[in-house]
């Protein structure tokens, strides 16, 4: 499983927010009238963080007592930590494309429409939605990292790099 890049998502977010900005300015040039920002939207989002950073930390103390061989220390299942690193990572690129557009569209309106109070408040709830995305960005690159082998340890062994720690 590769990991994360900053780059990539990076990368995503500001191709979205320029598709983002361009779209919204578009769809204001023709008369139209734009989109709300639904307030729930930093809400579920940083409900997502919240729930990274849950099971980054909870992984981080199991593995830590694992590691240290406590008595009474409950095992990782590797399926699961797994799990937990492929929602992380997927949960990263979409709130990297969200936070991208919520940040564009945020963008054009303190730009064009900051007179309005409404959507003053509108380009708030954008302005949030792109922190709560950074939030669930960072819980992910903290999750894949808590849950990260090291070199050489796939099986738990100091073995190759090979299938089932051949020198291969």
């Amino acid at each position: 499983m590769n990991q994360l890049r900053i780059a990539t998502l990076a990368g995503l977010f500001a191709a979205a927010a320029a598709l983002a900005w361009a779209a919204a300015g578009l769809w204001d040039s023709l008369g139209n009238t734009l989109p709300a920002v639904p307030l729930l939207a930093p809400v579920i989002l940083g409900l997502i963080a919240a729930t990274l950073l849950a099971t980054a930390l909870s992984l981080r103390v199991r593995l830590r007592a694992q590691r240290e061989r406590q008595p009474g220390a409950r095992p990782v299942d590797r399926l699961m930590a797994a799990r937990a690193v492929v929602f992380g990572q997927s949960s990263a690129l979409v709130s990297a494309l969200m936070a991208g557009g919520y940040g564009g569209f945020g963008l054009f309106l303190a730009m064009e429409r900051l007179d309005v109070p409404n959507r003053r408040d509108q380009a708030i709830y954008a302005g949030l939605a792109v922190v709560a995305g950074f939030a669930v960005v960072a819980a992910a690159l903290f999750l894949e990292r808590v849950c990260r082998l090291p070199d050489g340890d796939e099986n738990g062994e100091g073995g190759g790099n090979g299938p089932m720690g051949s020198p291969i």
